[in-house]
């Protein structure tokens, strides 16, 4: 009322209050013509941001197919250390993350390798097995490949131990001495000898690919506090003989 009252004593007539109808019409739709583009500029904006966070959110499905290799990093092999069954290994060729593996050799001694298949690693050192790999990466697949094998567990190796011994049984191989033992210290692991026990009648039965072997040994002369000088290796079998006496 009050607006219409304005324009009707400054027109002086109706058409003042038309006019004012007619310009608040035009002014409110400049006001929503504004509006509507400003909706559709800030959800321009806002898209393709919305875009870009999904694409990084997403899983990178080829690193997650990579193996990796287990926290506790390689373990400390021995010089010259020699493979064999249910050896726990890793293979890394440098520049090829996708070749990258790690595994336990089964019980043939083979090694389940990107592209190679299974290859047969038992008997051969960490460094024979990374020529080896190397060799076969190189012949059909790579150029100048650079391959580095690791040892990252100990498969368990046992020896058994019979006869007149305190504990008589079946042992695994110490940790720090995975390939072998002094024959001395199997003893003590099976508790030491029987009050009637005969070392100077001991029997060593070790499985060859060319049949058992067995070793007569006088544990007798050895020198307790120096070692004995004979090694018993994983698979061996131990008899104490009993005296006669």
């Amino acid at each position: 009322m009050t607006i219409r009252w304005v324009f009707g004593r400054r027109l002086g007539s109706k058409e003042g209050f038309s006019c004012l109808q007619t310009g608040e019409h035009a002014r409110w739709s400049f006001i929503a013509l504004v509006l509507c583009l400003l909706a559709g500029s800030l959800q321009g904006q806002i898209a393709p941001g919305s875009g870009a966070s999904q694409a990084i959110g997403s899983p990178n499905t080829s690193s997650a197919a990579r193996p990796a290799f287990p926290p506790g990093g390689a373990a400390s092999a021995p010089a010259g250390y020699v493979l064999g069954p249910n050896d726990y290994v890793g293979v890394e060729v440098f520049g090829e993350d996708d070749l990258r593996t790690n595994g336990r050799l089964n019980p043939e001694g083979n090694l389940s390798v990107p592209l190679l298949g299974s290859v047969h690693l038992a008997g051969l050192t960490l460094t024979q097995a990374a020529s080896k790999l190397t060799e076969l990466y190189g012949r059909d697949y790579l150029v100048n490949p650079k391959v580095n094998v690791m040892l990252l567990g100990y498969a368990k190796r046992r020896f058994s131990i019979l006869g007149q011994v305190s504990r008589p049984g079946s042992y695994e191989m110490p940790e720090s001495s995975p390939g072998g033992i002094d024959l001395l210290e199997a003893i003590a692991l099976a508790g030491g000898y029987t009050r009637i026990a005969a070392p100077e009648r001991i029997t060593v039965r070790r499985q060859a690919a060319n049949g058992d072997q067995v070793f007569k040994v006088n544990a007798k002369k050895f020198n307790k506090g120096g070692g004995g000088g004979f090694r018993v290796e994983p698979g061996d079998t131990i008899t104490v003989g009993e005296s006669i006496f």
